[in-house]
């Protein structure tokens, strides 16, 4: 049985404060006093519009304005995160490449038999940035109303309800695997190429329900063509008060979130990695990048260098426990 629950309370404080120590993800000092002196890429490997691409263009935007050089969004999608991974990862480790990640790099190395970079040697870590909770979403059809009833139904329906996600082994096929097999339960899953047609799929009854990114589903839940029953994170999530947490109904100390962070090339010069953790830190606290993020349910985080680091590692064992579960693999 996979850990359940991996805390963000740690990155909870957007302060910088480096506890940890990770020599694995150190990068080598040399001197850049005059970074940036030209335009910074900030490569995104989902498409425009999506859950991931909102946050980073809120977080572009700002950093534009704080370092005094155009910070641009470049969609590189593919490959569930890896194409743009690969770019990365092969790309010149001055600090003018950066790698806007998802919680993927953590899932392809237990989903993907053969990579062509390795998240643990091929980057260094800058900081991580926001988390998006999920929210267990139902069609209006479904005869519950709550996660319990929800889960009891389930029980008394083995194998006949069914559920779509963004693709297999994405975090919101894990996010309802985990929520069925702690309970014992078991439910049809069907992958989708991306959030949108799931949900869409869903509204028109096709599949009965989903752990989608609240961001993604919100608009079906606002006009109410799907029904929320529950959200991922420890803490009701604003743009959703009247939903309860897992956390607080049928699975105490459960969280799990669409992560996002920063990672550069390994061999980045040191002090490139500060400047640029320090500004995300600087954004992250502001008050109008806040606003804009609640909006959304994307929670700001932050951390140092090395605690991004750490939690990636610890984000590489949880999902391989849990990927194994799921027997999910993709070529």
């Amino acid at each position: 049985m996979p850990t359940l629950s991996r805390p963000f309370a740690i990155f909870r404080r957007c302060a910088v404060a480096c506890t940890l120590g990770l020599t694995a993800f150190a990068a080598p000092a040399f001197a850049q006093s005059n970074y940036p002196d030209k335009p910074i890429k900030l490569v995104l490997a989902f498409p425009p519009g999506g859950p991931t691409d909102l946050v980073a263009r809120v977080l572009a935007q700002k950093l534009t304005e704080q370092m005094g050089q155009s910070v641009v969004v470049e969609n590189r999608p593919g490959a569930n995160g890896n194409l743009g991974a690969e770019y990365v990862a092969k790309s010149a480790p001055d600090g003018y490449t950066v790698f806007y990640n998802t919680s993927a790099v953590t899932l392809s190395p237990a989903l993907y038999k053969k990579l062509s970079y390795d998240v643990r040697t091929d980057f260094a870590p800058v900081v991580l940035t926001a988390v998006i909770p999920l929210v267990l979403a139902v069609h209006p059809s479904l005869p519950v109303n709550t996660v319990q009833e929800f889960l009891a139904h389930v029980k008394a329906n083995p194998g006949k309800l069914s559920y779509g996600s963004a693709g297999n082994g994405h975090i919101t096929h894990l996010g309802a695997f985990m929520l069925l097999n702690a309970k014992g339960l078991s439910a049809s899953h069907i992958p989708y190429k991306g959030s949108a047609p799931a949900l869409t799929d869903l509204v028109g009854g096709q599949t009965q329900f989903t752990t989608d990114t609240v961001n993604s589903a919100l608009p079906f839940i606002k006009d109410k063509r799907l029904r929320a029953l529950a959200v991922t994170s420890l803490k009701r999530t604003t743009v959703l008060p009247d939903v309860p947490t897992l956390n607080e109904t049928v699975m105490p100390n459960f969280e799990v979130g669409a992560w996002q962070g920063l990672l550069v090339p390994a061999k980045t010069p040191a002090d490139v990695v500060t400047r640029l953790n320090a500004e995300v830190m600087k954004a992250l606290a502001a008050p109008d990048v806040k606003a804009k993020l609640a909006v959304q349910g994307a929670e700001p985080l932050g951390s140092t260098p090395a605690e991004y680091g750490a939690y990636i590692k610890s984000e590489l064992a949880r999902w391989a426990e849990v990927v194994k579960l799921t027997g999910a693999s993709l070529e």
